[in-house]
């Protein structure tokens, strides 16, 4: 490996930059609490661990490379998206407290599910895999092990980053708990899901 320093560096601005993950995150870390949170990092981190091998093996090449396949990938993710962004903005209506609504999401489990349907269709996310992990490989070298290596160390910075992240925001969560704070929320996020949505949909491939 090369610039392995340069590399963790890299990827610790690219983790806290907000995303469609963040943005997730935040809504089941706020709205479910700790364990809400836990379960979208854990399910995040295992999409992560998902393209880390399949840069290895090759399958995001075939991905990148086929426009028709990038788009379908594209779409479902985008379609993903949009569905959680209106979901949330569907919450908006509902009369329940915000004890029913949290009673609700832990009946559903869907904190784990989210975050790894977030993440796994992201075609970006592969993407980045395949374009950013050979900048810091010695070409003359095998690959497999310096890719599990760069990818493991990007799944651990994850995890730092985003215990960090969940500790933070359950340090307020009192004042966002509230039912007006919980609102705002979910509008602000499925607005911002939505958003996300519909710029993954307009993302054209690359070739």
């Amino acid at each position: 490996m090369e610039n392995f320093y340069l590399f963790v560096i890299t990827c610790i601005f690219l983790i806290i930059l907000p995303g469609p993950d963040t943005a997730i995150m935040t809504k089941n870390t706020l709205t479910v609490g700790k364990q809400g949170g836990f379960k979208t990092m854990i399910g995040i981190c295992c999409a992560l661990s998902i393209h880390t091998l399949t840069a290895i093996v090759g399958l995001s090449a075939i991905i990148v490379k086929s426009a028709l396949l990038f788009s379908i990938f594209k779409y479902i993710g985008a379609v993903y998206l949009i569905y959680l962004g209106i979901k949330s903005l569907l919450t908006l209506r509902n009369q329940e407290t915000a004890k029913t609504v949290v009673e609700s999401k832990y009946k559903n489990r869907s904190s784990f599910k989210q975050g790894f349907l977030t993440n796994l269709l992201n075609p970006k996310i592969a993407v980045f895999f395949l374009t950013f992990l050979p900048q810091f490989v010695d070409p003359g070298s095998h690959t497999f092990m310096p890719f599990l290596m760069l990818g493991i160390t990007y799944i651990v910075l994850t995890i730092v980053w985003y215990l960090f992240y969940i500790y933070l925001l359950n340090q307020i969560s009192a004042f966002m708990k509230k039912p007006r704070t919980q609102k705002v929320i979910e509008g602000i996020t499925g607005t911002i899901l939505i958003g996300f949505g519909i710029k993954l949909a307009l993302e054209k491939a690359r070739t």
